[in-house]
């Protein structure tokens, strides 16, 4: 059932004048949290963030965008303010007021949590971040004239839950922190991506998501940005433990979603450490020990951590399980049960993954409470990025290996290409008869973390632009401009075929290609029930 704005009995109050903040704004409390809160009487315009000028305020809030937001409540119902000029970003500072809690999980109804809207002295609810809890499916989309179902059906974005909100189809539309958008926009970003407005309206609700969407589709900066948010209204002190969890599968996609968060979260200053196994654990701990905000972990070594008792997840209040499927098709099902027996019932939990098999539904129902479902491109198949251009070869083993120096003659010089094998050794051996001429190098399991990074870092700069790789890359880079995706061996699934190609064609990157070659004998191309592999070219 849809919320409506309704002025509350414990109405808001001025705060206490405040000479510094640039006219017409004025500092409002709110009777029934205590929060405070910034109202502009001119735009009408509400909002946490506090306003620097009118120009800046207007460039990224005239937008309305909610008339109803979620209000994380503390445990005493209400939240004091000091005004203490030596806070950090957070209003952290020596007089520190009482830590914000998110919403208790056993008192949410079905939008996930408790709703209040943030009314103006005259009783005119107003807008913050956070979306619109009353918008039909049919209104416009934030910051387009465009409505949510055409915008909708363009990207084929499908949502399931209780009054979703509109998505944000420009960043001005988000009402997002100004810090937070100069470094979007610093990062040469135009729009959000299809996950990106339909999620981040949800996620700044403070609900459950599940986000079904292709590789490279931009879900980092889906669950980053509005954890971000998170943290700002949370306050709390990141020596007594982090607030954002992310737990991904492999150490390459856990280090990069920490360059993410720190090239994001930069200007905020937020602080973010990547636990992962293959490296020493002294450098990490002292990390932690030094106090975090963001924790991003893959489930081995955040264990081996929290049976140390060296890292206290009392305090996560936003929990993001990223490529959730390939977590548990690594078996880590067990380890992630376990983490979050030590992460507060009482928080919010996003959930990101590729593919739906029941074994992911049957974590979600565990996990989330109330999520709304968000859907990019087709539901519960498998897809391949439709920007990337496929082709299959069928070849003798023979012909493969001169078939492959073919393509990589054909491509400009200096062009990113990843070529993937089944096995370590066949890895090892390609990248052997390719480096003098193709500047190739190798990357799989067996490899030390030292020797991964090295090779990454090559890769990345273009020192050696040919990446010879096991599945173990498959789910983890995010490299941006990677021409070319070569399937020397198929995989034996459909699954880690998707995955493989979909390490091309990533957001913002759109014309990329694709090619495999399967083996004369019967067999070597996997099962493709869905059409996902082309018909091969003879």
């Amino acid at each position: 059932m849809a919320a409506t704005a309704t002025a509350s009995s414990a109405g808001p109050r001025y705060a206490p004048p405040d000479p510094t903040l640039p006219k017409p704004w004025k500092g409002l409390v709110d009777g029934k949290t205590g929060y405070l809160y910034f109202w502009n009487p001119v735009t009408n315009v509400t909002q946490y963030e506090r306003p620097t000028s009118i120009d800046s305020v207007q460039k990224f809030s005239a937008v309305p965008i909610s008339s109803s937001v979620q209000v994380q409540q503390s445990s005493e119902g209400r939240r004091g303010y000091s005004p203490d000029k030596e806070n950090d970003r957070y209003g952290r500072g020596s007089n520190a007021v009482s830590k914000l809690e998110p919403v208790s999980r056993s008192n949410q109804n079905a939008r996930g949590g408790p709703v209040h809207s943030l009314n103006t002295p005259n009783g005119t609810a107003s807008s913050l971040i956070g979306g619109s809890s009353t918008r039909g499916h049919g209104s416009a989309a934030a910051g387009s004239n465009m409505s949510s179902d055409a915008y909708r059906r363009q990207h084929e974005i499908t949502v399931t839950g209780d009054a979703v909100p509109a998505p944000f189809t420009s960043f001005e539309a988000t009402g997002l922190p100004s810090e937070i958008l100069r470094e979007v926009h610093n990062a040469g970003f135009s729009a959000p991506t299809p996950i990106q407005a339909q999620s981040w309206p949800i996620a700044l609700q403070s609900r459950d998501i599940v986000a079904i969407a292709k590789t490279g589709s931009g879900k980092t900066l889906g669950y980053l940005i509005p954890g971000f948010v998170h943290l700002k209204r949370c306050r709390n002190e990141p020596q007594m433990g982090p607030t954002v969890l992310v737990l991904s599968p492999t150490r390459e996609l856990a280090t990069q979603i920490q360059d993410e968060a720190l090239k994001f979260g930069k200007s905020s200053r937020i602080s973010c450490t990547c636990l992962y196994g293959g490296a020493p654990k002294g450098p990490q701990l002292r990390e932690i020990e030094r106090g975090v905000d963001i924790v991003v972990a893959t489930p081995g070594r955040l264990n081996d951590i929290l049976e140390m008792r060296k890292i206290s997840l009392h305090q996560v209040s936003y929990l993001v399980l990223d490529e959730a499927d390939r977590m548990l098709d690594m078996g880590f099902e067990p380890q992630i049960r376990k983490i979050v027996k030590e992460v507060p019932t009482r928080r919010q939990t996003l959930m990101y993954t590729a593919t739906w098999p029941r074994e992911v539904r049957k974590i979600a129902a565990d996990l989330l409470v109330n999520p709304v479902q968000v859907n990019i491109g087709n539901i519960d198949e498998l897809v391949a990025n439709k920007s990337i251009t496929q082709y299959v070869e069928v070849l003798s083993p023979m012909e493969k290996h001169r078939r492959l120096e073919q393509i990589l003659r054909s491509q400009e010089p200096g062009s990113k290409i990843i070529i993937f094998c089944s096995t370590k050794k066949m890895c090892d051996q390609l990248a052997r008869n390719l480096s003098r001429q193709f500047g190739a190098a190798a990357i799989h399991g067996d490899k030390s973390q030292a020797d991964r990074d090295y090779v990454l870092s090559q890769f990345r700069t273009g020192r050696s632009p040919v990446l010879v790789a096991t599945d173990v890359a498959a789910r983890g880079l995010d490299i941006k401009d990677i021409r070319v995706v070569i399937n020397y061996d198929f995989p034996t699934g459909v699954e880690d075929y998707v995955h493989r190609i979909g390490r091309t064609g990533r957001a913002g990157y759109a014309n990329g290609f694709r090619t495999g070659f399967g083996d004369e004998e019967e067999g070597m191309i996997p099962a493709d029930e869905d059409g996902i592999i082309p018909p091969n070219d003879h």
